[in-house]
């Protein structure tokens, strides 16, 4: 057995029990705690590489899909507008352990709000499509303008 698919399936089966135990809402919160407190450690690193006080937009972009290549996601930037960032990901880092477990894609959603929120004040993330919901690919939106994003679908994060 190999460690990674060891670490893949024990996220998968406490993520699993969970959505069974408190149901999928809930798991999703608990979920996004980990998902935020790994987002801050990851801001600070790439803060920290880039020797940067805060990222501008187009660096939170690249760290966003950096972050993701680098634990064999494939996302990549589709769309940049001054008020959204566009993902696209055909493969999940989790592979195909997150089938029928939505509550994982916190931690995307976590990461990538803390980041942009952090650095730029604001972000609404959108997971428009998900692997885990059998979606095929992931279809990530990133809002960046409050007064935009407030009444569109997803979870907002905002900047300390």
């Amino acid at each position: 057995m190999e460690r990674d698919v060891f670490l893949r399936t024990l996220v998968r089966e406490l993520a699993g029990t969970l959505e069974s135990t408190v149901g999928l809402e809930d798991a999703a919160g608990y979920i996004a705690v980990v998902g935020r407190r790994i987002g801050e450690w990851l801001d600070q690193s790439y803060r920290d590489a880039l020797g940067a006080d805060r990222l501008d937009r187009e660096q939170v972009a690249d760290v966003h899909v950096d972050l993701k290549r680098r634990i064999h996601g494939d996302f990549r930037r589709v769309e940049s507008e001054d008020d959204r960032l566009e993902y696209l990901n055909s493969r999940c880092p989790f592979e195909e352990k997150v089938l029928g477990r939505e509550s994982m894609c916190m931690m995307t959603s976590n990461v990538f709000g803390l980041i942009a929120a952090e650095n730029l004040g604001y972000a609404k993330v959108e997971l428009a499509e998900t692997i885990a919901r059998g979606d095929g690919r992931c279809r990530v939106l990133v809002h960046l303008d409050p007064a935009t994003g407030r009444d569109l679908p997803g979870r907002e994060y905002f900047g300390s």
